[in-house]
C-alpha cells in the first residue's frame, strides 16, 4: 500500500517497481511516436536526431540544457487544427511558447492567436500578427496593456470583471476608440485535470458566474455602453483536457445563456468561444484525442444545443491550448551525477541529475506533472532501472521526472531528452539559483537550425542588477 507523506508525494513510500501506469519498457532505446514529434528518431549509431541534425550536434553548438522544437511539425499541428475546424476561429496559445517567429509560423498557418499580457501582445504584433487575428486575456489587465490592446485594434478583448469594464469604457470615450469585446464566464464544470489548471468552476479567479447571475449582469452592462460591441461570450474548462464531456455542460450552459440574453435584451449575440486546452501524452498512460474526433464531437455537441434551443449555429472560436505547440519540442540536458538511493520500504531508487530543473520545468513541481526520458547520445544493451531525474537547484522538490526507466550504465556525460517541452516549459522559466535561461532553437529539413531564443549568461542577469561591483570577476 502506497501512504502519502505529510510533505507531499515525493516522500510517499514507492514499490520497487514505480507507480502502476510505469511499465518495464521492452525497449528501453525505443521512441514511443505517441510523445515525440513527427521527424524525432535515432540515427545509425543511436543518436537521437531532429529533421536529420543530432542532439549532440546541437548540443556541441548551442549548449546544454537545450529546447529543440520540430518546426514542420508545429506547422502541421496547427494546419491540421485549422482544417478540421475550418469553420471556426482556432486560437494558438500564446502563453504556451511564444517567439516572434513562432508569432509569424502561426500567422502563415491561418491560426489567430491568444494573449495574456502586454509583452505577449508586443511579440505577437512584432512577429506580424494582424492585430485583428489577436485576442488579450487576462484577469487583471493594466492601463497600459488596455491602452495597446484598444489602440492597435485588437480583434477581441475578453473581459473578466465590472472593474475591467469600466477601464476600457473611460479609455475608449478619451481617445475615441471602440472596444470589440467578449464576457468570460464560469460555467460550474469540473474538468477532470489538476486544480490549478481547472478554470470553470466557481471558486477561482477567473471569469463571471453564470450561476449566480454575474455574467449576464456583465453582458448587459456591455451591450448598453456606446463604448463597446459585445461579440459574445468566452468559456474556458481547463488544460489537458482528455475528452470532450465538460465541453458538452459548458456548450449547454453557455448556450442557455446566450438565449437568456436574447430573451431579455432582443438581441443575438454572434459568437462563443469554447476554449479548448486539449491534452498531449507526457507518458505512456496519456491518451488523447485526435484532432479529427474532437471536431466531430465539439460541432455535434454544438449543432445539437443549437437545434434543441431553437437558435442559430454561432460564430465558434477554440483555444487548443498546448496542443499545438507541446508535442513539438524536446528539452535536452545533460548528467552531471548518478546516485543510487537506498529506500525504506527496501527499494533502491537511482537519481540522476543534469544541468537543469525546475528553472526550465517548473511543472512537475507545480502540478506534479509526470514526464517521459530516454538517453539521447546512444543506446545500451543493459537491463533498465528505475530512475528518477532531478535538477540542480537547492530544492528537494526539483525534479523534472519523477519516474522514468533508463539503461542501468547511464552515467554522467550522457544526454537526456525528454518529449513534450513545448508548452509551458521556457515560457514558465525563471533564474531560481541564479541559472541563467536555455536557448530555443528550431530544426527543419529544408532550413536547418534557427535559434528562436538565445541562451542567457550571467552578463544578462547582473545588467539587471545596478551594483555595487566590488571585484572584477571572470564568467564563465
Amino acid at each position: 500500500m502506497t501512504h502519502m507523506h505529510v510533505a507531499g508525494s515525493v516522500h510517499a513510500d514507492v514499490a520497487a517497481a514505480g507507480p502502476q501506469w510505469l511499465a518495464l519498457p521492452d525497449d528501453v532505446n525505443a521512441l514511443d511516436p505517441a510523445l515525440w514529434s513527427a521527424s524525432t528518431d535515432r540515427d545509425d549509431d543511436g543518436i537521437v536526431e531532429v529533421a536529420g541534425v543530432t542532439v549532440t550536434e546541437l548540443l556541441s553548438q548551442y549548449g546544454s540544457p537545450l529546447y529543440v522544437l520540430d518546426e514542420s511539425d508545429l506547422r502541421q499541428r496547427a494546419r491540421a487544427f485549422r482544417d478540421a475546424f475550418s469553420e471556426w476561429d482556432v486560437y494558438y496559445a500564446g502563453k504556451a511558447f511564444l517567439t516572434r517567429t513562432i508569432a509569424s509560423w502561426i500567422d502563415q498557418e491561418g491560426l489567430f492567436l491568444d494573449t495574456c499580457t502586454g509583452g505577449e501582445l508586443i511579440t505577437a504584433l512584432q512577429g506580424g500578427m494582424d492585430p485583428t487575428r489577436i485576442g488579450l486575456h487576462g484577469n487583471n489587465k493594466s492601463i497600459d496593456e488596455l491602452k495597446l490592446a484598444l489602440s492597435v485594434g485588437v480583434g477581441r478583448i475578453i473581459v473578466d470583471s465590472l472593474d475591467e469594464i469600466m477601464r476600457i469604457e473611460q479609455l475608449c470615450r478619451e481617445n475615441g476608440w471602440h472596444a470589440r469585446v467578449m464576457v468570460r464566464v464560469t460555467a460550474g464544470v469540473e474538468a477532470h485535470t489538476h486544480e490549478y489548471i481547472a478554470t470553470a468552476h466557481e471558486d477561482q479567479k477567473f471569469g463571471f458566474s453564470i450561476t449566480n447571475g454575474a455574467a449576464m449582469v456583465a453582458m448587459v452592462r456591455c451591450h448598453t455602453s456606446d463604448a463597446i460591441d459585445l461579440l459574445g461570450v468566452h468559456s474556458h474548462i481547463g488544460s489537458q483536457i482528455f475528452d470532450t464531456a465538460g465541453f458538452e455542460v459548458a456548450a449547454r450552459r453557455t448556450m442557455k445563456l446566450l438565449e437568456q440574453f436574447h430573451q431579455a435584451t432582443g438581441s443575438a449575440l454572434p459568437e462563443l468561444d469554447l476554449g479548448g486546452g486539449f491534452g498531449i501524452a507526457y507518458t505512456s498512460q496519456d491518451s488523447p484525442a485526435t484532432v479529427e474526433s474532437l471536431a466531430g464531437a465539439l460541432r455535434e455537441i454544438v449543432t445539437l444545443e443549437a437545434r434543441g434551443r431553437g437558435m442559430e449555429v454561432p460564430h465558434i472560436s477554440l483555444e487548443p491550448g498546448r496542443a499545438i505547440v507541446g508535442p513539438t519540442t524536446m528539452a535536452l540536458y545533460t548528467v552531471g551525477t548518478v546516485k543510487p538511493v537506498d529506500l525504506d520500504t527496501g527499494a533502491q531508487r537511482m537519481y540522476v541529475s543534469v544541468d537543469g530543473g525546475m528553472s526550465d520545468n517548473i511543472r512537475p513541481a507545480l502540478y506534479a506533472a509526470e514526464y517521459s526520458a530516454v538517453i539521447a547520445n546512444r543506446t545500451s544493451e543493459v537491463a533498465p532501472v528505475l530512475c528518477r531525474i532531478v535538477g540542480k537547484h537547492c530544492e528537494a522538490g526539483d525534479i523534472l521526472v519523477r519516474d522514468v526507466y533508463l539503461p542501468g550504465d547511464v552515467s554522467p556525460g550522457d544526454v537526456i531528452a525528454v518529449p513534450g517541452a513545448g508548452a509551458y516549459s521556457r515560457s514558465m522559466a525563471s533564474n531560481y539559483n541564479h541559472v541563467p535561461r536555455p536557448a530555443v532553437v528550431s530544426v527543419n529539413e529544408d532550413r536547418g537550425v534557427l535559434v528562436l531564443l538565445r541562451r542567457e549568461n550571467i552578463d544578462d542577469l547582473l545588467a539587471l542588477d545596478p551594483g555595487p561591483i566590488r571585484a572584477e570577476v571572470p564568467c564563465p
